[in-house]
């Protein structure tokens, strides 16, 4: 009997652990990035005296309540950049701001790697990422999801005697970063996910799975399977 209850009463708690962990994580990588966003949104509000936003007559912390207010002042100020880039005179004054930012020695390595990134993952960017492929990576059996983003230059295509493509296999959950690969057109398997579905899938660790209906005709799983197990491996 007692160990009965024992049995049930591990089974109820592992069964509350798995309806209450998700919403204790959700709750603390939200407070997590909240305080990780208000370091630097903070700053918005240093034309305000310390004491009216500080504990302690302005020797202690900010008061919650001015991070909130600096957080929602931060996207009033992104969605009037956003505006200003819809129209000309927006987009030229972001052009002289580039190039201003772009000629100041270190910070333009900076700025100019990081732009780099933000455009390849942008939405608006049709040409950065082409293809979402399938490719044996980091070692032959293994599978990941890469994008396909250029052909190499001729220096390197010409050192290769067989055509290779470039492909950006990203890391997960944060897909900024991860590995550039060559591979031979014939070890890429193109996949029909689009490139957004794709960067979804990769940061949500795999748990937001894009439809896809399997064309008449197609192979089923255990035949697709075997197709992908290479040569000489059981």
């Amino acid at each position: 009997m007692k160990q009965s209850l024992f049995a049930r009463g591990q089974a109820n708690f592992w069964a509350g652990l798995a309806i209450v962990l998700p919403a204790v994580v959700s709750v603390a990588a939200l407070m997590w990035l909240f305080g990780t966003v208000a370091t630097i949104t903070d700053t918005l509000l240093i034309f305000l005296p310390r004491p009216w936003t500080h504990h302690d007559q302005g020797s202690g912390p900010l008061f919650w309540y001015w991070s909130v207010t600096a957080l929602l002042l931060a996207v009033l100020l992104i969605g009037l950049v956003g505006l200003l880039a819809r129209n000309y005179f927006g987009k030229r004054i972001i052009q002289w701001v580039d190039a201003g930012l772009l000629r100041v020695p270190l910070l333009n390595k900076i700025y100019g790697a990081t732009k780099q990134v933000n455009d390849a993952f942008s939405s608006s960017n049709k040409t950065s990422f082409r293809t979402v492929v399938l490719v044996e990576f980091p070692r032959a059996g293994v599978h990941s999801i890469g994008f396909i983003t250029s052909e190499p230059d001729l220096e390197v295509q010409s050192k290769i005697p067989e055509k290779v493509v470039c492909v950006f296999v990203p890391a997960t959950p944060n897909p900024t970063s991860g590995f550039l690969i060559l591979l031979p057109e014939d070890k890429v398997i193109k996949l029909e996910m689009s490139v957004a579905d794709g960067i979804k899938y990769i940061i949500s660790l795999g748990s937001i799975v894009p439809e896809y209906s399997r064309p008449p005709g197609a192979p089923g799983l255990r035949h697709a399977k075997a197709a992908l197990t290479p040569v000489g491996h059981d």
